[in-house]
């Protein structure tokens, strides 16, 4: 299965994974709008075999063939980067 992956220019970290190339209406009104402007950033195949760095590519190659899209959010920060002591207390 061919994915094309599509960055958010609008929201950080954020990636579009289309089953066809420039397949944007398959993508509901309000989230294109929300996404705001799509860059294409390359094309793969997803095999069984394939693997992603930040997804589970089962779920990609389901969601392209139910949907026709994936989306891809940044990851979650564990740890809130305000809580440490960073010593900067006079």
């Amino acid at each position: 299965m061919q994915a094309y992956v599509y960055k958010s220019q609008r929201k950080a970290d954020t990636y579009v994974f289309l089953a066809e190339r420039n397949g944007f209406e398959r993508l509901p009104e309000p989230l294109r709008t929300q996404l705001g402007p799509l860059r294409f950033v390359f094309d793969l195949t997803l095999t069984p075999t394939r693997t992603l760095a930040r997804e589970n590519p089962a779920e990609v190659r389901a969601n392209l063939a139910a949907r026709g899209f994936h989306l891809q959010f940044p990851p979650a920060m564990d740890v809130d980067p305000m809580h440490e002591d960073w010593g900067t207390d006079a």
